[in-house]
């Protein structure tokens, strides 16, 4: 019987490190990929810790060694050439310049590129990077907004093993916890959260509230001294807490012990730790009104006004009040495994460039 053939990918990525309190998750898609490649070839702008199968290579382009963007260039072509015979298709994961970069000489390659896009943000160089590619993998339609035939919507991969509770783990839920979980940045409008936790606390509501996550760019952390700043005015100082990045592995005891679990973005993709929330029992609060879909018959109760502190706290006021939180987060969680597998994502995945090819 003839072997059967199986695909040799390239991944793009921004950064390959276990241990990344942002990117660390993006660790366990190289693993599930390797799963089903006969090799896999991951090329990242920097490079970290990772433990991967023996069928993977890792490429640096140089950020961790303080390279400059030229000299990342340089390495990105020398790359993509010298291993062209290691790969047949190629997968680029949520940045659309290395398909700018490399699209030409894929084109020549007769490489079969996707684009890996989940994102509200409708740029230039996204538009243009549309017309390099075979494909765009996206969670649903509000997840990539650029007009095109090329979309294939997905939903989100999770690695939903990481959920389970290990044995031996005995610390309780707190139903009055509220969590956020998420870059200190505008666009995640945490300054809703907080002035709703202020309204909470006036109306003499019990919580307590953790943001997990911490500012990046000078924009976002002037940013986050507003918010030190709103948490004063709002006199909750005692209450709201700042707890920093925190590294992929160790975020999941955050949800398992919160009873909320607060994301107050736009209407746009499907936010990845909304779907980590609910596999961890916390149950969602979210402004984002893609999610309906995936709420079924709770959706009214767990979305709240964009950019409206009172319809947060009101909608925190029913959840804490309600005799029914356990069997909300039973329902989306069974609902969330069967949704968001990672291991089928990927599947779906490979499925395409193998009938690509």
């Amino acid at each position: 019987m003839q072997e059967e053939k199986r695909t040799k990918l390239l991944i793009l990525t921004q950064k390959v490190d276990s241990r990344d309190s942002i990117l660390g998750f993006f660790h366990r898609w190289i693993e599930e990929f390797a799963k089903h490649c006969g090799q896999v070839t991951v090329i990242a702008l920097g490079v970290g810790e990772y433990h991967l199968p023996k069928n993977v290579r890792v490429f640096s382009l140089g950020k961790e060694r303080g390279a400059s963007r030229l000299k990342y260039i340089i390495n990105f072509y020398r790359l993509i050439w010298r291993e062209r015979k290691n790969y047949d298709a190629v997968f680029v994961h949520m940045n659309q310049v290395y398909a700018l970069l490399g699209g030409l000489v894929w084109r020549v390659l007769r490489k079969p590129v996707g684009l890996w896009y989940v994102h509200r943000a409708n740029t230039f160089s996204l538009w243009l990077a549309e017309k390099f590619i075979d494909v765009v993998f996206t969670s649903r339609k509000e997840g990539f907004t650029i007009a095109t035939n090329k979309s294939m919507y997905l939903g989100h991969g999770i690695d939903v093993g990481v959920a389970v509770r290990p044995r031996g783990y005995r610390e309780k839920r707190d139903d009055r916890a509220i969590l956020c979980v998420g870059r200190l940045t505008p666009i995640k409008d945490q300054e809703t959260i907080i002035r709703a936790c202020g309204i909470l606390a006036r109306e003499g509501v019990p919580f307590t509230g953790v943001f997990v996550g911490d500012s990046v760019t000078e924009k976002d952390k002037e940013y986050k001294k507003n918010l030190l700043n709103l948490v004063l005015k709002e006199e909750i100082k005692d209450r709201v807490f700042f707890k920093g990045n925190v590294k992929q592995e160790n975020l999941f005891p955050f949800y398992w012990k919160s009873g909320i679990h607060m994301n107050a973005c736009p209407t746009g993709g499907l936010d990845k730790v909304v779907i980590e929330g609910i596999l961890g029992g916390a149950i969602p609060l979210v402004a984002n009104e893609t999610f309906r879909d995936a709420f079924g018959e709770y959706a009214d109760r767990l979305i709240f006004r964009h950019n409206d502190a009172e319809s947060l706290a009101k909608h925190i006021k029913d959840i804490l009040e309600s005799n029914d939180k356990e069997i909300i987060r039973v329902t989306l969680e069974k609902k969330a495994r069967e949704t968001f597998d990672l291991s089928i994502l990927i599947k779906k995945i490979i499925n395409w460039y193998e009938a690509s090819q």
